[in-house]
Formats: structure tokens, C-alpha cells, sequence
């Protein structure tokens, strides 16, 4: 349990330093689905980053093996999940491939890329988990190719609990490095957020529409 409280903090930490992920409780960010999030993640910022990058690799993959021992190829998400994918089965010497939203419009019209086979055991590797939805869909299409999914790992979640309950629904466990609740605590023992900003994100994790809603009675 320590270790993985450490990873948590260790990669929550990572993502506030390297800026990949910012924090922003009275000017909030608005997402696509009109949401206000007075967060904001682009994890793909750690690939620029060589020591950051490699530590994620070795997380990533020390998870993998830990959860699933008996995994046969690593399978990133498009697009996100592509380059922390081929880095884990990399540092894993596992075949790769990666999934796409949906198949291509030309050519072989594929929407499963690599060597990938029917009846192969695979995880599948993601940045970021919000709600689950594209993940999902991700792990639908992976399905329906043949391929056995024990499983998804990722960088970081918003630890939801719409996505706990999409993926219980879709029979599929999930483990990730680290999660909005050690990240608050890390910004705020670190002195990225004031305490009554910690308070506010802290409100918003256990229902982000009602926050969305109240926001200006936050402040």
C-alpha cells in the first residue's frame, strides 16, 4: 500500500512540475461537453520530458505486470495512448498495437494497427481517464476484433464514479498511476493551490456538474 501511495504522489507531483497538468478553480477550463473543470490535463507534455518519461514507462509497466501477469501484447488508444503504449511494451519486450476511434476510411480500412491477432491477451494503455466513454468504446472495438482485454492501465484518472461504474459495467478492471484526490493533496502540501482552492477542487471531484452549476457562489 505505501508503494503505491508513493507512486501515486511521485507521478501527481511529476504532472504539476512538468505542467501537463494545471489547476484552476476560479477561472475554470470548459470542456467540450460544455462542463467547467477547474482542471486540466495534457499528460503528453511528460514525453518531452526524458527522466519524467522514463520513470512513467517503468510505473506503467511494473503495473502491468503487476495486475496482469499474463498479458501477450500492449494495445495504446488513439491518439493519446499510442506513445506511453509503445513505451511499456518496450520496456516489456511485448508486441504493440494500437487502437483507433474507428476504423480507417481507406486503404485496409483497419481500426486495430499492429500485428495484433484474434485470441491475443492484451492491455490496453491510456493517458488520461475522465469518464471511461472512449476508452471503452476503444475496448468495444478491440472486443469485436477477437482479442482478449484483461484490462486498462493508465497515467492518471479524475477517479469518477461514473467511470468505476462504466467500467464494472463493461467488465473491465482499471489501474492508474495516479488520481485527481492524491493530486489535490500534492498541489496543495506543494503550495500550487491555497486552501480554499483545495476545498473548491476537492467539491468539485464529488460532483462536478453541481460545481459546474454553483460556480459563480464559489467565490
Amino acid at each position: 500500500m505505501q508503494h503505491k501511495i508513493d507512486t501515486e504522489t511521485k507521478i501527481a507531483e511529476y504532472l504539476l512540475q512538468i505542467k501537463a497538468i494545471k489547476l484552476s478553480p476560479s477561472q475554470p477550463f470548459i470542456w467540450a461537453s460544455g462542463l467547467k473543470s477547474p482542471i486540466y490535463s495534457d499528460n503528453r507534455l511528460s514525453l518531452s520530458h526524458p527522466a519524467i518519461r522514463t520513470d512513467i514507462k517503468k510505473a506503467l509497466a511494473s503495473l502491468v505486470k503487476e495486475k496482469f501477469p499474463n498479458v501477450q501484447a500492449i494495445i495504446g488508444v488513439a491518439t493519446a495512448g499510442i506513445a506511453p503504449g509503445a513505451l511499456v511494451a518496450d520496456e516489456m519486450e511485448l508486441p504493440f498495437g494500437y487502437v483507433r476511434s474507428e476504423p480507417k476510411k481507406h486503404g485496409m480500412g483497419k481500426q486495430v494497427e499492429g500485428d495484433i491477432k484474434p485470441g491475443d491477451r492484451v492491455v490496453v494503455i491510456e493517458d488520461l481517464v475522465s469518464t471511461g466513454k472512449s476508452s471503452l468504446q476503444a475496448i468495444e472495438a478491440l472486443r469485436d476484433f477477437g482479442v482478449e482485454v484483461l484490462g486498462l492501465t493508465c497515467i492518471f484518472t479524475y477517479g469518477f464514479n461514473t467511470a468505476k461504474q462504466n467500467f464494472e459495467n463493461a467488465n473491465c478492471p482499471y489501474f492508474s498511476l495516479s488520481n485527481y484526490s492524491a493530486l489535490v493533496n500534492v498541489a496543495a502540501e506543494k503550495g500550487y493551490i491555497t486552501i480554499p482552492e483545495q476545498q473548491a477542487l476537492s467539491n468539485w471531484a464529488s460532483n462536478p456538474e453541481k460545481w459546474s452549476q454553483d460556480l459563480d457562489q464559489q467565490f
